[in-house]
């Protein structure tokens, strides 16, 4: 007699297939198939759960954005803390980056699935900043979404760039640490008094 199904150990297979498919091909180039042999799963039984490619594409990313959320929220208080563990989540992480990098490249500057809950989302983050501002922690020179942005651009271009970083910059832990520490100081002077 055959094992019962476990839907959401299914999902789970799924979405660790697609985040990996996804990120190594973008939402053109990967493949259903692929990911249903990854998975162990049936394609069918990917379109019945996920609807169509760009649809799972698009949760598997939201589910990735907000995992990110609640493993690094926003800290305006504590900059350097924040960027440290963002910058540490990226490295060990670099499938988000290259997820979102993807949906830039296929959407562009039209209109995404979900862009309302992502908005909502960065909403929040824009928030602390201003917040931040507000309270006098960091300068309001720099309106706080834009801030954001900037700061986020920081953290994600060495692992957007990997090969680029190693060219510019070098690759030993010396060199990322030595980068490390230009980000912090790029985001203190944006950000001080």
């Amino acid at each position: 007699m055959a094992a019962p199904r476990d839907p959401e150990a299914t999902k789970a297979r799924i979405f660790a297939a697609a985040t990996a498919e996804f990120a190594a091909h973008g939402i053109a180039g990967a493949r259903i198939d692929r990911i249903a042999r990854e998975a162990k799963a049936n394609k069918q039984l990917i379109y019945a759960y996920f609807g169509n490619k760009a649809e799972l594409f698009s949760q598997v990313l939201e589910k990735r954005l907000t995992q990110l959320a609640v493993d690094i929220p926003v800290d305006a208080d504590d900059l350097d803390g924040w960027l440290d563990r963002l910058m540490d989540y990226h490295r060990a992480n670099p499938e988000l980056i290259r997820l979102m990098y993807w949906e830039g490249l296929e959407y562009g500057a039209g209109a995404f699935p979900h862009e309302e809950e992502r908005r909502k989302h960065y909403d929040r983050k824009v928030a602390a900043f201003a917040e931040a501002q507000q309270k006098g922690a960091i300068s309001s020179d720099i309106p706080p979404a834009d801030l954001l942005f900037m700061l986020l651009a920081l953290v994600s271009w060495p692992t957007v760039q990997p090969h680029m970083r190693r060219v510019v910059t070098g690759d030993t832990e010396e060199d990322r640490e030595r980068l490390r520490s230009s980000v912090r100081m790029a985001a203190h002077r944006m950000t001080r008094r």
